[in-house]
């Protein structure tokens, strides 16, 4: 079978460059050149094949090959051109001449296969080169395969024997996998680089809504999930539909495909397809005349100048396609101009290059067909002159897939050259021994393509990574249609990768044309971008592209998923960004801060003018009557109380909420502990009155009384520096209380240090209220206990109070009702103990007498509250 099956419609026919000094035979199938080193190759010179049904009751007839493709044979003639120059190079494979043998694949697997299994293991039957019976000897490595899926097929089998293949044109990703393909190389980017520079493109134009058209084989299907898996990775973009071209002209599919991009709102189509396939998806377009698409086409049918038609251009041009980077060949054009057909070896003219030269001049080889002569068809000579067509052969401004086999050819030729520098001894086989080129094997040349690193006379460098990669870098490919009917495909930037910048496209969009009468590039969305206020809600059972607004809800913001603001911060009414929250505190500019502020002022200011007072007179009976000495005592801890409402007042810090709650437990103790000692000292009095009592007053002299209420105080001030060493109360940012407000407080820190801190406040307080009380009736008629029992009552009520106002008041409202707590009993001990006495003293003088102090009265009445 391997001796027959690659005489795809063979028919020998001897062609020859005029100016060249060989001669080789090319039949439909087959192009050879002898050497001492033969490279293979497989290339698409035909666009269709057809391969009778196997009855298995006869002898299988040969497949057919028909549609000329004139890329395909130019593709074949770089390879030989390629082998040629290398050949004259003296400085690359000196001395060694390299030869090729060249199949014809058809774009169909089972001739390519079949092919491919020839160039490797050789030919049985005997072919006429240069006038010679010779064989056709095995091939040391492959270029090609154009289709990923022959590619695949090929290198699996020949993967076994480390034959290497370096492809010009298969792009599938899965190729890349080294354990599976490990004689696999390829000289064009694998379709991962080239999904990721079409979401680039995707991203940059902001089409988040698109449709992917792909063939239906291993480039089509590998495309198609390396998209969407990196489409779910990066999140810019979804995929309205994802449609299967069929592999032949199946027109109700078509037209089914047509139908769902027509009713699709995707104005982006990216299609991974080839050229020859895509003609039978075009005509369904413009039957159905589907206008208003922008189309991105992959590398296999960027530009194809088949589809680049006055039918198709209508629909086609303004598009944007991922091309192979364009190189130069010098030389090039010169050597394709000198092939020509030589008619003294064939007279059926039945191969490839007849059909070619026919296709080419629009002619036929004696004798015509018939009709063609009456219907005024010309007859080919053979020595009409390629220079005189305008066609795609001979163009070499434009040069991509060429310069794809340049390079392959190429990286096989260093590689063999790098075997003959080995030094012997320094090898990097078994023993540091050398390969040779006359004992080759194939796994030794992979070795020394897999490092081989070298650059084209264009200035490009060639190597292979770790999967058998080249150097990733696209051309980005626009469509033109000229106001003359002609058409350009001009380059408009690049896609590429490199160690420094990553990944990068580089466009210059004003060079780009839209096929639209905006001139402008389209929208292609699912869904519009949510307004400013509003998030995105996705629709259930679609894709994420498409989704509904809805309106964001308090501290949250954001056009495309509700996010809440920082903590710090809320939504302004517009929804649309985050604004720092509103601060809250009592604050001295607030009218209740300063109303607090001025109250506190006021009750220092009158603690002055009493104590002032007080010293005046202090050498009269009602001043010393009352112990001046603790008199002066509690009117200066009535001012630290007055004085410690102002740390509660502005922003909380950490030292004023520290020293707030300190200086307010020992100014309160202080005072409190004061009127304790001068009730006790009224019980100690009334005591020595009676008789046998003096020595009672032993017990409360000067010293005594001023170590109780420095025993007292200093109590308190444990407790504070317990407090404040074990748990410190620390400032508050509460966002509890309102979401849009931050309320600066101060943290108790230790609940249980504060309890205990007021409870020894209330302690010393009921104290002093119960020894006041029982002392309330005694017999002088200025009774100090009456007045200290009515200012205990005044203190205890109003700190009873306190409690459940502060616990149910939130955030400034809090340290208001602490503060206010603190002044009203100040007020209340300043009112009660020094009101009565400040009146005598001011208003009734004559009652400041010791006679008047000292006097009784009936039935025990004080005047003073008479």
């Amino acid at each position: 079978a391997l001796s027959t099956g690659h005489k795809c419609c063979l028919q020998s026919l001897k062609i020859s460059h005029q100016k060249g000094s060989s001669s080789l035979l090319f039949d439909l199938n087959g192009m050879y050149k002898a050497g001492d080193v033969v490279l293979g190759g497989l290339f698409q010179i035909h666009f269709f094949s057809s391969v009778a049904i196997q009855s298995f009751t006869s002898k299988p007839q040969q497949p057919t090959c028909n549609g000329v493709y004139a890329l395909g044979f130019k593709l074949a003639q770089t390879m030989a051109f390629a082998i040629d120059e290398i050949n004259r190079n003296s400085n690359l494979l000196p001395n060694v001449t390299l030869g090729y043998t060249l199949y014809d694949s058809c774009l169909e697997l089972g001739i390519g296969f079949r092919a491919a299994l020839s160039l490797a293991s050789g030919q049985e039957e005997k072919i006429i080169l240069n006038g010679t019976c010779v064989g056709n000897p095995p091939v040391i490595g492959i270029v090609g395969d154009s289709s990923s899926t022959n590619s695949i097929a090929i290198t699996n089998v020949l993967g076994l024997y480390r034959v290497p293949m370096v492809s010009y044109f298969s792009t599938c990703s899965c190729l890349s996998n080294r354990q599976k393909y490990p004689s696999f190389f390829r000289t064009i980017p694998s379709d991962a680089f080239q999904v990721r520079a079409m979401i680039k493109i995707l991203k940059h134009f902001s089409w988040t809504w698109v449709g992917l058209l792909v063939s239906d084989d291993d480039y089509g299907l590998h495309a198609a999930r390396s998209f969407q898996s990196e489409l779910s990775l990066s999140g810019e973009a979804c995929l309205a539909y994802t449609e299967v071209l069929p592999w032949d002209k199946d027109t109700e599919e078509l037209r089914r495909i047509v139908d769902v991009m027509k009713k699709s709102t995707a104005r982006v189509v990216i299609v991974f397809e080839h050229y020859s396939r895509m003609i039978n998806l075009m005509e369904e377009v413009v039957r159905q005349n589907l206008t208003g698409l922008q189309w991105m086409a992959s590398e296999a049918w960027t530009a194809a100048a088949v589809l680049q038609t006055p039918q198709l251009m209508p629909y086609l041009r303004g598009t944007l396609g991922i091309a192979i980077r364009r190189g130069e060949i010098p030389g090039l054009r010169e050597f394709l101009l000198q092939i020509h057909p030589d008619l003294h070896h064939n007279s059926s003219y039945g191969n490839s290059m007849v059909r070619f030269w026919e296709f080419t001049f629009q002619c036929r080889f004696a004798p015509a067909p018939a009709g063609w002569l009456e219907g005024g068809g010309a007859i080919c000579t053979g020595q009409e002159d390629l220079e005189n067509v305008d066609n795609e052969f001979l163009d070499v401004s434009n040069l991509r897939p060429e310069y794809n086999v340049y390079k392959a050819v190429y990286a096989l030729a260093y590689s063999l050259d790098d075997i003959l520098h080995c030094k012997p001894g320094r090898g990097p086989f078994s023993g540091n021994s050398c390969a040779t080129l006359r004992s080759l094997e194939p796994w030794q040349l992979v070795y020394y393509l897999e490092r081989v690193n070298f650059t084209t006379p264009f200035g490009d460098q060639v190597s292979f990574d770790e999967n058998g990669d080249a150097l990733p870098i696209y051309d980005v490919m626009n469509w033109l249609w000229l106001p003359d009917g002609s058409t350009k495909v001009q380059n408009v930037g690049e896609v590429k990768r490199s160690a420094l910048k990553g990944e990068e496209l580089i466009l210059d969009e004003d060079r780009i044309f839209w096929n639209f009468e905006s001139k402008k590039p389209p929208r292609s969305v699912c869904s519009e971008s949510c307004p400013p206020g509003t998030h995105m809600v996705r629709e259930k059972g679609k894709p994420q592209c498409c989704f509904d607004c809805i309106p964001c809800s308090e501290g949250k913001i954001t056009n495309k998923s509700s996010t809440s603001c920082p903590e710090d911060f809320w939504s302004n009414p517009q929804r649309d960004h985050c604004v720092t929250k509103k601060t809250e505190f009592l604050s001295y500019l607030d009218p209740l801060g300063i109303c607090l502020t001025t109250t506190s002022l006021l009750g220092v200011f009158i603690c002055a003018v009493v104590l002032g007072i007080f010293i005046y007179y202090r050498r009269t009976p009602i001043v010393r009557a009352n112990n001046s000495e603790l008199s002066f005592q509690l009117l200066l801890s009535l001012k630290l109380c007055f004085l410690c409402s102002l740390l509660f007042i502005g922003r909380p810090r950490l030292w004023t909420c520290q020293l707030r709650h300190a200086a307010f437990g020992i100014s309160f103790v202080l005072c409190v502990s004061c009127i304790l000692v001068k009730t006790m000292v009224v019980l100690a009095v009334f005591k020595a009155s009676k008789p046998g009592g003096g020595a009672s007053l032993k017990w409360f002299g000067s010293m005594q009384q001023r170590g109780t209420v420095l025993v007292l105080t200093a109590i308190q001030a444990a407790i504070c520096t317990t407090w404040l060493v074990s748990s410190s109360p620390t400032p508050h940012k509460n966002t509890q209380y309102h979401n849009d407000k931050i309320v600066y407080e101060c943290a108790v820190g230790s609940t249980v240090g504060f309890a205990v801190l007021l409870g020894y406040i209330g302690m010393l307080a009921f104290l002093s209220f119960l020894i006041a009380f029982l002392v309330r009736n005694l017999p002088d008629s200025f009774n100090e206990a009456k007045l200290i029992t009515f200012s205990m009552l005044i203190f205890c009520a109003v700190w009873v109070a306190f409690v459940p106002a502060y616990i149910s008041s939130p955030g400034k409202l809090a340290d208001a009702v602490e503060v206010f707590a603190i002044l009203a009993s100040s007020f209340g001990l300043l009112i009660t103990l020094f009101g009565p006495k400040c009146y005598i003293i001011l208003l009734r003088p004559e009652m400041n007498t010791k006679k008047a102090v000292m006097a009784r009265e009936k039935n025990n009445k004080n005047p003073i509250f008479k």
